[in-house]
């Protein structure tokens, strides 16, 4: 496993193809709770080198994991600080976290949680379809805080790339797979410090100010023959001789359809020629605003955390980098992640397709042998059908023949009866 651990103000360049066998010795699983999931170094089914390619797996579902590595206490002040690491969720992770957290020198590893004081959180974080979030939260003066930009990261099954540049000139950079994906300045995308401007609480828009851009023509009148009125009182119709207005009350007659209608009459519209614009809040200087040059300077650094939950594990963890060189971030993330990508996504397409087939290979040995099933039962069905049609042919052949003698057995028996009565 490229487990690189440099700390920020350090200056040696350390060897990349260094791997840490004694990877157990160097990271502390915590034991706040008896049933964190378990790590272990893998490679997973899909990588360039089995060996060189080996990280840290997650290896049990629907399971909190909790593992932490030391290394020399250093602060980012006045230095770039760049965190950088690799995720693979070959499982096809569903829901659960593919980041890592930053602590102090104080935290005690074998209590680390959830609850755990960071500085940093930075990485996937996938719950759900669509929901795939890349975290950048950063703690200053006792506060998380969220980047206000809705930032996506890979969801796919290859191996990812995650890089978080701090600047000491207080902006940021965050890249995935090598290239920037947003960037800018840590004041304006994150709500470190109140508003610099606030709007004014003792202006008042006037009553007076005309934003409406069009108005009604004030001198634009209806004509006098326009007929707004849709039905009209049927002139031709006559009230009834006997009608008792006493009894009947006021006699209305029927309405009808007007050919004059012309609709609801309104007047044109014009441009307002006292239009004044949009009123703008005038804006002042935020007295409770003040500058902090120290946003994002942290003391200490000194542990780097696995602090997840999953319910699909098998994301493998690797290449953690702590520089403060971003050229050679950009280098490490190259021999590492680099060298491996395309070998690794040609195999898992080569894995993909195999497993294809194998299911349809599969699938269809089932119809087959469903089908060799259903042939069984319909051969002894249609033996029956076979024999039932055979018994209804000879009982056709045979209807026949009994209607025949019943009838000549009617026949005989009426001649009797006039032989009989001829007797007589």
């Amino acid at each position: 496993m490229d487990a690189i651990l440099g700390a920020a103000n350090d200056n040696k360049r350390p060897d990349v193809s260094r791997l840490y066998d004694g990877w157990t010795k160097r990271w502390v699983q915590s034991k706040h709770q008896s049933d964190y999931g378990k790590f272990r170094l893998d490679s997973g089914k899909f990588y360039q080198d089995k060996e060189r390619d080996k990280g840290l797996q997650t290896t049990e579902d629907a399971k909190f994991y909790a593992l932490s590595a030391r290394f020399k206490p250093f602060s980012n002040e006045n230095e770039t600080l760049v965190v950088q690491f690799s995720v693979k969720h070959e499982q096809g992770i569903d829901c659960g976290g593919g980041y890592v957290k930053l602590f102090p020198a104080t935290l005690n590893q074998e209590d680390m949680h959830s609850e755990s004081q960071y500085y940093i959180m930075f990485g996937p974080d996938i719950c759900g379809f669509g929901n795939n979030r890349l975290q950048v939260i950063l703690y200053h003066r006792g506060k998380y805080h969220e980047n206000n930009k809705t930032l996506k990261c890979r969801i796919n099954k290859d191996t990812h790339l995650y890089t978080l540049i701090l600047r000491p000139n207080a902006t940021y950079e965050v890249k995935i797979d090598n290239e920037k994906v947003t960037g800018g300045e840590l004041e304006a995308d994150w709500d470190f410090l109140p508003p610099k401007k606030i709007k004014d609480p003792y202006a008042r828009k006037p009553r007076k100010w005309d934003e409406r851009l069009q108005i009604e023509d004030p001198e634009d009148k209806k004509p006098e023959d326009w007929q707004d009125s849709e039905f009209i009182p049927d002139p031709d119709a006559k009230k009834p001789d006997d009608w008792n207005e006493a009894m009947d009350g006021v006699w209305e007659g029927p309405l009808i359809p007007n050919v004059k209608y012309k609709g609801e009459w309104k007047p044109r519209i014009i441009d307002n020629p006292n239009y004044q614009g949009e009123w703008i809040h005038p804006e002042i200087d935020n007295p409770k605003y003040r500058p902090d040059p120290t946003i994002c300077h942290y003391h200490n650094i000194s542990v780097l955390g696995l602090d997840l939950w999953q319910v699909k594990s098998g994301s493998i963890f690797d290449n953690f980098l702590l520089t403060n060189d971003e050229e050679f971030a950009e280098e490490v993330g190259n021999m590492t992640w680099g060298l491996r990508k395309d070998v690794e996504q040609q195999w898992r397409e080569l894995y993909e397709e195999m497993e294809k087939q194998k299911e349809a290979e599969e699938a269809k040995k089932k119809r087959e042998k469903q089908r060799a099933k259903q042939e069984d039962i319909w051969g002894l069905d249609e033996e029956d059908e076979e024999e039932n049609e055979e018994d209804a042919e000879e009982e056709a052949e045979e209807r026949p023949k009994q209607e025949g003698s019943g009838e000549r057995a009617s026949v005989d028996q009426k001649e009797a009866h006039f032989e009989q009565k001829d007797e007589l």
